[in-house]
């Protein structure tokens, strides 16, 4: 389809609009984290990197930091060793049974988060596992399962079984297919649905609210509760921190297997 001049300049003006409005509170806030005064302004006056160091230094920051990040690299991994199975045998089965848990294991993306933790609180506080390390850890593990699942399900269906039996043929196990084949053929998929779960669990607010405790508030919490009392740009300067890490994981990403490969496959 060949637009005029006229379509052509309102469709660019459209996108940057729309580009504008989604990237211009991110823009704002990675200003304000820069910001040399005391307040959250904008436009800034003054260029300071002390708030950088205030969330460096405040403790309640860096140990909730810690936590959010071993909780997600656990959560991630429980989601991957749980859901990976799950999504390779529910992916070639088309009997009912199979669509309706395939329906309950995507439930927490169609629920509200914050009802699924007072759920899941309510249901775990039954085990003694409240607002426990343990309880916080099966709660991020299902918030991430539905995006492993999904992942790997969206690509194993699009893969023929060829290469499986071909490899069963010559004499391999299922357990020799499994892992020299299906594994490698569904690695974007695992790579996909990690970083998805992975992103999730350390920016989740709702369900690490119900579980939060002493030792088991996690930054998101702890960022709601220091707001409560005072609001400065350190906060600004922890949402870059976190920004910074959710780069950095794509840079890695994109350094080992690509991102273009991996959309690809997704």
């Amino acid at each position: 389809m060949i637009f005029s001049p006229i379509r052509r300049l309102v469709w660019l003006v459209y996108l940057w609009v729309f580009f504008g409005f989604i990237l211009a509170p991110i823009v704002i806030v990675i200003v304000v984290a820069f910001q040399e005064h005391g307040y959250v302004g904008f436009p800034i006056q003054g260029f300071s990197l002390k708030w950088f160091q205030k969330a460096g230094s405040y403790k309640p920051f860096t140990d909730s930091l810690l936590i959010s990040i071993e909780i997600a690299a656990i959560s991630t991994l429980l989601a991957l060793l749980l859901g990976t199975p799950a999504a390779l045998v529910l992916a070639r089965r088309e009997s009912r049974w199979a669509s309706a848990l395939v329906t309950v294991f995507l439930s927490p993306l169609l629920v509200p988060l914050i009802v699924v933790g007072f759920a899941l609180l309510f249901f775990l506080s039954r085990f003694g596992l409240g607002t426990s390390f343990i309880g916080l850890l099966i709660a991020h593990s299902l918030v991430g399962l539905p995006y492993v699942i999904r992942t790997v399900i969206a690509v194993y269906r699009t893969l023929g079984r060829e290469m499986e039996e071909a490899s069963q043929i010559l004499g391999a196990t299922r357990w020799q297919t499994m892992r020299y084949v299906t594994l490698p053929l569904i690695r974007p998929a695992l790579i996909g649905g990690g970083m998805l779960a992975f992103l999730i669990s350390i920016d989740n607010l709702p369900v690490s609210y119900f579980f939060s405790g002493v030792s088991t508030a996690t930054l998101p919490v702890v960022m709601l509760s220091y707001i409560e009392s005072s609001f400065d740009p350190s906060i600004a300067a922890l949402s870059v921190i976190q920004l910074l890490i959710a780069l950095v994981g794509l840079l890695l990403i994109d350094r080992i297997w690509g991102v273009k490969m991996l959309s690809k496959s997704i």
